[in-house]
C-alpha cells in the first residue's frame, strides 16, 4: 500500500492543466447503455472510479477501451441488466445503471450502493423516481429489482435535491412514451453535461441547467461523440492550494462559470484572482481572512470543497465557521486536520475553526476523497514532514494529484508504506 510523503513549506508556483470532471464521466458512461453503438468520450480521467465503472460496463456486456483519456465504448452486445454488489459496494456512482439499464431492456436488477460511508445518501429518492415513470419495484436480498417494458411520461418530484437521482431519472425517461417533468431537479453542471450529452445522442431534454426538467420521450437514439467538462472540484482545489501556499498558480483548462461563489469567496479571503475564459490565476496575499462558509445545493458553495476549504481556514488571521448542510457527518478530516495542527470544534454540523499562524507535519490517514485532498493542502502548507496514507481514496477522485503539484514546486512523492 502506497502512501504520500510532503515536505510542506515550499510556496508553489507555475501552471497545472485541470482534467475532465470524474461527476460528470460516471453517469455519461451509463449513458451509453441507453442506445447501442460506438460512443467515443474524450477527456476522460484516469481514477479508481472510472475504471471500477468500465468493469462494471464490461460485465453489462459492452466493450471498452480505454487510452490517452479517450474512452471508446461499444454497447452494441450489452445483454446483462445486472449490476452485482461487488462492483456498487465500493463505488456508489453505480447505481447510475439503474435508469439506463430500465430504458434500454425494460429491467434491471442493481445492488444497494456502497462507496463513502458519510451521510445519508437514500435511494429511495431514484426507486421513486423509477415508479413515477411506470416501472415497477422490489427490493430482493440486498438488490433493487425494476421492470417496466412500457416506461410512459409522468411526474417526478423530489423532496430534496439528488444529482444522482436526477440523473437516473433523466436516463430511464428518455425512451419513455410521452412528456416526463422533473421538479426540484439538481442544476449541478454535471447533470447539464449529462443532459447535452443525451441530447447530443437524439433526446429531447429541455430546461436544462434549471431545476424544472421537461423530457419528450423518444423512440430512437444515437451513439456520438462528446468531451466531458472541466472538474470543477478539482480547480478548487488547485486554487485553495494557492491561496494556502501559493506564490502564483495558474490552474488552466478550467470553467470559471462552474465556480462563482468559491472564487467570490476566495477574493474574500485576501487573495488576488485573475479570471480568463478557461483560466483562474490566483497570487496568494499573506494569511488569508477568516471566510465563513455553509454549503448547499449548486450553484451554492459546494460540498465537496468544504474539507479543502477547512484546511485553508485552519491558517486564517481569525476565527470561522463551516456549516455543512448538505451532508451533517462530513467531518472525518477534522481529527487529522488536527493532528496537523488545526484548531476545529465540531458541534452537530458546524465546525468552528481557530486558525493558527502555522501548522506542523504530522502522520494523517486519509477517510474520503475530498478528505484526503484537506490533508493534501494543509500538508504542502505545514512545516516539516506530513505522511498520507490510505490514500487510494485520493485516486477515486484526483488524476496524478502528486504530480501535478510537483509541476508547481512542490516536494511530494509517493512511497511504499
Amino acid at each position: 500500500m502506497d502512501k504520500l510523503v510532503i515536505h510542506g513549506g515550499r510556496l508553489l508556483k507555475g501552471s497545472v492543466r485541470i482534467g475532465g470532471a470524474k461527476n460528470a464521466v460516471l453517469p455519461i458512461m451509463t449513458a451509453t447503455i441507453i442506445a447501442p453503438g460506438r460512443y467515443k468520450i474524450k477527456r476522460v480521467p484516469n481514477l479508481r472510479d472510472t475504471r471500477t465503472m468500465i468493469r462494471l460496463l464490461e460485465i453489462i456486456g459492452a466493450e471498452v477501451s480505454f487510452e490517452d483519456g479517450t474512452l471508446l465504448i461499444d454497447s452494441t452486445k450489452c445483454d446483462n441488466p445486472e449490476a452485482p454488489y461487488d462492483l456498487v459496494k465500493t463505488m456508489r456512482a453505480s447505481f447510475y445503471v439503474l435508469g439506463p439499464l430500465l430504458s434500454r431492456f425494460g429491467y434491471a436488477k442493481v445492488s444497494m450502493p456502497g462507496g463513502c460511508a458519510w451521510g445519508p445518501r437514500p435511494v429511495n429518492f431514484h426507486v421513486d423516481a423509477m415508479e413515477q415513470i411506470g416501472a415497477e419495484t422490489i427490493l430482493e436480498d440486498g438488490y433493487i429489482i425494476a421492470k417496466g417494458e412500457h416506461l410512459r411520461g409522468g411526474e417526478v418530484l423530489f423532496e430534496v435535491s439528488s444529482v444522482g437521482a436526477t440523473g437516473n431519472a433523466v436516463m430511464a425517461a428518455v425512451k419513455a412514451s410521452g412528456r416526463t417533468s422533473i421538479f426540484y431537479a439538481a442544476m449541478e453542471p454535471e447533470i447539464t453535461c449529462l443532459c447535452e450529452f443525451l441530447n447530443a445522442m437524439g433526446a429531447r431534454i429541455s430546461g436544462i441547467g434549471t431545476n424544472k426538467l421537461q423530457i419528450e420521450g423518444v423512440s430512437e437514439m444515437k451513439a456520438v461523440d462528446f468531451e466531458i467538462i472541466p472538474d470543477r472540484i478539482e480547480t478548487a482545489t488547485f486554487l485553495i492550494a494557492g491561496a494556502m501556499a501559493g506564490e502564483k498558480v495558474i490552474v488552466e483548462g478550467a470553467e470559471p462559470n462552474h465556480l462563482q461563489v468559491v472564487l467570490k469567496k476566495l477574493q474574500e479571503t485576501g487573495s488576488e484572482l485573475e479570471v480568463k475564459k478557461d483560466s483562474i490565476t490566483i497570487e496568494r496575499k499573506g494569511r488569508p481572512r477568516p471566510i465563513s462558509v455553509e454549503t448547499a445545493v449548486y450553484p451554492g458553495f459546494p460540498t465537496d470543497v468544504q474539507a479543502q476549504w477547512m484546511a485553508l481556514m485552519s491558517l486564517a488571521d481569525g476565527n470561522s465557521t463551516i456549516t455543512d448542510s448538505i451532508y451533517h457527518d462530513r467531518f472525518t478530516h477534522i481529527a487529522e486536520l488536527s493532528r496537523l495542527g488545526g484548531d476545529i470544534r465540531l458541534k452537530y454540523n458546524v465546525a468552528k475553526v481557530k486558525g493558527k499562524e502555522r501548522l506542523l507535519g504530522a502522520r494523517v490517514m486519509s477517510t474520503d476523497i475530498r478528505a484526503s485532498a484537506s490533508l493534501i493542502l494543509a500538508g504542502l502548507a505545514a512545516e516539516g514532514q506530513t505522511d498520507i496514507s490510505r490514500i487510494y481514496h485520493i485516486e477515486r477522485g484526483y488524476e496524478k494529484i502528486e504530480e501535478k503539484f510537483q509541476f508547481l514546486g512542490a516536494e511530494i512523492s509517493r512511497e511504499s508504506e
